[in-house]
Order: C-alpha cells, then sequence, then structure tokens
C-alpha cells in the first residue's frame, strides 16, 4: 500500500500518514465531515496527497452503473486538471450497509457491488488515471478489490476500527475536527418539523401572509416590511445568543424552536422573500454574530411546512452561505442542496452551489458583504436620512440614476416582471468570474442517484405564493 500524507484541520499544520488499507477506511470519514452511507466516493491523489473528491449513492440498478462510472470518472478527473492538474491516481470507496430489501452480509454486499467496483477503476484508466485502491465499506468492516492476498484481506472482510480508537481519530480530535453521524443528521436539522406544531406553524403563515404580502406588493410600504423583518430576526437572534447552550444537536434545536413563536417565524419567513431584506441579513456571516444567525436560519427553514415548503429556499440557503462562510463544508452542501430541492430556480442558492463545487474561497465574498454593510450603515446616519428617499419607491443606483425596485408580481397579474438578480449574486458572480471563465452548470457536484426534488404541493394556492420564479 502507497502511504498517503494527508493535511488534517484547517491550518493542514498536523498531518497523518496512512500506510494500509484499513487507515483508509477509517479515514474517509474524516475527509467528509460524516460517515458516508449506500454512496461511491472517488477521492484523487495528487502525489501522495488527497486532493479533489467526488461522492454519488449507488443506484439500485445495476443497468445504471456504467454510464454512472463514466460520468464519476469525467467529473472528478476533469475538475481536478481544471483546478490543480491532473492527478496521479484515485482511491474508490464504495460504501453500503446490508438492508432488509438486500438481505445478507456485509460480504454479499460486497461481492454484488464488484462489478461496479471493475466499472470505476475502469473509467478512470479510459483517462489515463489508475485507480490504485478500491475499497468496500459494510457492516463495520472493510474489503480491498485490489488486493488478493487472503493473509491481508480475508473474505469475511477486516473490521475498521471503532471510532475514536486510532491516531486518525486522535489527529483529528487535536485539530478540533467533528464528524457527525450520517449526512441524514445533518438534513434532518433543515427538514420541515413533522410535529404538531406543523399546524400551528402553518395557520401563523397563512396570517402573515394576508398582512404582509399586500405591504410587500406596495413600492411605498416594502422598504417597512424589509425594516421589521431585520429588527426581528436581530431581536430573535439575541434572544438564542442569551439562551444555555446545549451540545446535543437534537436538544439545541429543539431549545431553539421554543424560543421562536409561529407568528415570529411565519413574519421572518414571508419577510426573507425580499431579496433586498435577504441580502442585508447574508451579511451576518462571521464570529458570535454568524452563529446565532444559522441557528435562526436553520430554525426557520424548519418552520417552512405544508403548501410553504418553497419558501423555504431562502433560509435554506442562507444557512448554507453561513456554515460555509464558517469553514463548516458538509452543512453547507446539505444546505444548498435542500435549498435547490425547494425551488430549482432560486438563483443566490444556485450561484452558492457553483462556488463551492468549483473550489472557490468565501472570502472574496465577506468582503463584498462586508462593504456593503458598511454602506448600509453610512446610509442609516442621521445625515444621510436627512438626504432622504423619494416616495415612488426608487433606489439610487450605484451610477447615480434611478433604479426602480423590483416588485413581486399582484396577484392574479398576467405579466412576467423580470427579477434580475440581487446584489449579493452579482457580487458572487463577479468572484466566480475572476475565478476563471464561468461555465453554466460546470463543476457541481453530481446529486444522489434516485432522489427527486420534493414535491410542490398542488391545488389552490395561498395569497403568500405570488411570487416570481428565479427571484434568488
Amino acid at each position: 500500500m502507497t502511504n498517503h500524507s494527508e493535511p488534517v484541520g484547517v491550518t493542514g499544520e498536523a498531518k497523518i500518514t496512512l500506510r494500509s488499507a484499513g487507515e483508509l477506511a477509517e479515514a474517509l470519514p474524516y475527509l467528509l465531515g460524516f460517515r458516508p452511507a449506500d454512496c461511491i466516493v472517488l477521492v484523487a491523489l495528487h502525489e501522495g496527497r488527497f486532493g479533489g473528491r467526488v461522492r454519488l449513492g449507488i443506484p439500485d440498478r445495476p443497468e445504471d452503473w456504467p454510464a454512472m462510472a463514466e460520468l464519476l470518472a469525467r467529473c472528478l478527473i476533469g475538475e481536478c486538471v481544471r483546478r490543480d492538474g491532473k492527478p496521479d491516481s484515485i482511491i474508490a470507496f464504495l460504501c453500503q450497509d446490508p438492508a432488509p430489501a438486500r438481505a445478507g452480509t456485509g460480504r454479499l454486499t460486497m461481492e454484488r457491488l464488484r462489478p461496479l467496483a471493475q466499472l470505476l477503476r475502469t473509467a478512470c484508466g479510459a483517462q489515463d488515471v489508475p485507480v490504485t485502491e478500491a475499497l468496500c465499506l459494510s457492516a463495520d468492516h472493510y474489503w480491498s478489490y485490489c488486493c488478493v492476498r487472503p493473509d491481508c484481506c480475508p473474505p469475511d472482510g477486516n473490521p475498521v476500527a471503532a471510532p475514536g480508537t486510532s491516531v486518525m481519530a486522535a489527529t483529528a480530535a487535536y485539530a478540533g475536527i467533528q464528524i457527525r453521524a450520517s449526512e441524514q443528521e445533518v438534513k434532518a436539522r433543515l427538514a420541515p418539523l413533522v410535529t404538531a406544531l406543523g399546524s400551528e406553524q402553518e395557520r401563523a403563515l397563512d396570517a402573515a401572509s394576508m398582512a404582509l404580502v399586500p405591504r410587500m406588493l406596495s413600492p411605498r410600504r416594502r422598504a417597512g416590511v424589509g425594516a421589521e423583518t431585520l429588527d426581528l430576526a436581530r431581536l430573535v437572534m439575541r434572544r438564542l445568543a442569551d439562551a444555555p447552550s446545549a451540545t446535543d444537536a437534537l436538544e439545541a434545536d429543539v431549545k431553539d424552536d421554543e424560543l421562536l413563536a409561529h407568528d415570529e417565524a411565519a413574519a421572518l419567513i414571508l419577510g426573507l422573500q425580499d431579496r433586498e431584506t435577504r441580502d442585508r441579513t447574508a451579511e451576518w456571516m462571521e464570529g458570535d454574530e454568524a452563529a446565532c444567525a444559522l441557528r435562526l436560519w436553520r430554525a426557520l427553514a424548519r418552520r417552512c411546512v405544508g403548501p410553504y415548503c418553497e419558501h423555504a429556499a431562502a433560509p435554506l440557503t442562507l444557512a448554507g452561505w453561513v456554515a460555509w462562510s464558517l469553514g463548516d463544508t458538509v452543512e453547507a452542501d446539505a444546505a444548498l442542496e435542500m435549498a435547490l430541492g425547494a425551488d430549482p430556480d432560486y438563483v443566490f442558492a444556485r450561484l452558492l452551489n457553483e462556488a463551492r463545487a468549483g473550489g472557490l474561497d468565501p472570502e472574496p465574498v465577506r468582503r463584498s458583504l462586508r462593504g456593503r454593510r458598511a454602506d448600509h450603515e453610512e446610509d442609516s446616519s442621521p445625515a444621510a436620512q436627512r438626504g432622504g428617499a423619494d416616495t415612488e419607491g426608487r433606489t439610487e443606483g450605484e451610477d447615480g440614476s434611478g433604479e426602480q425596485a423590483s416588485q413581486p408580481p399582484a396577484p392574479g397579474s398576467n405579466h412576467v416582471v423580470d427579477p434580475g438578480v440581487s446584489r449579493a449574486a452579482r457580487g458572487l458572480e463577479a468572484a466566480l468570474r475572476r475565478r476563471g471563465e464561468r461555465r453554466l452548470g460546470a463543476g457541481t457536484r453530481p446529486g444522489r442517484a434516485g432522489t427527486r426534488a420534493p414535491r410542490r404541493p398542488s391545488g389552490r394556492r395561498r395569497v403568500g405564493h405570488q411570487r416570481q420564479r428565479g427571484e434568488g
């Protein structure tokens, strides 16, 4: 087994050398940030160091395996060539536990997936990049598809080291790295409530829609809704900051839900549908303020219940952005994936997802938002307020010309309003262009095979749903 040195932690100062298939199997959760299940993971190697990686769910039908193997090979190698140069080799992981629908043991799972491992090796080899190791992880054991020595890789597999018992675990703990039990655990914190609170929240959203949407459709009253939304969000964040902290994720979310009233959540969810208001809240991205904001965005995403599931795109995108800004790429990817599931046309989520997949550093976006925040604070000074804004809802453009603020379409209107792109999204687009030629959709991570976007509610649309598609 070739040795691989991998930096651990944000600074990369702590390093560990992986010398065996078992150490590779144990290192995978630390690479991803969670324990993978029912998926393929390909990891590129550059001069013995881990590089880019790609993950995709394992299709149930073996007929889909050849096309999927070619897709993964092209996606990983192409992105590596664009970013860091052609990789020297690739390590493949096939992670799947025995399920009731697939009765059997880990060994039977390994044998069933053997043709898939061979297809991955062939697809990568066709791109002139060899697969130096292919491992199956199932039922807390691992098998190597590349090793034929029974003394090294017995037919019943080798047990994966128990969590927290190895040098890898000790090094990661020293570096402050934590891993979740699974990706599902991350998404569960952002999913809509399924308790009795859901129906109460839906009624509050109905009431908030009747009260707020007419004001948001009015050019003269829209800014007032935005200001109220920002003030309420700051109030709730202070409330969350003052509450005792909980170490358990589920307990922490329950406490946060108890601190957020249904009418408050409804007002915030509706208010964040305005792009300018959402962009202002995106400025809460650093330090203690960001930690409280992330808790609030999670709580609001959980409150987008019933026919209001599409409204979750805004808080989910904010959660993804703040998590990425704080360095939590696992939650960032999960939140952005869910945001695009709620509204595939949400521009801000799509651009953030592209930036994450393309390896963009969030700092240029943070600098842009810091500058916008300084402008807002200057505009809110007494001298600026004396200058006044006109009564027709017009805002001053950067070139000094008046620019009509884009308005949501009026209820029942057939007129299509071009929503344009928000300032935060424009800044993100500029950062992507500076990084290199921007190709629409290029470098995006493949979604889990067999998954579908959540179904949108059918039937009568409520007043709160009069929203132009793609207003992200």
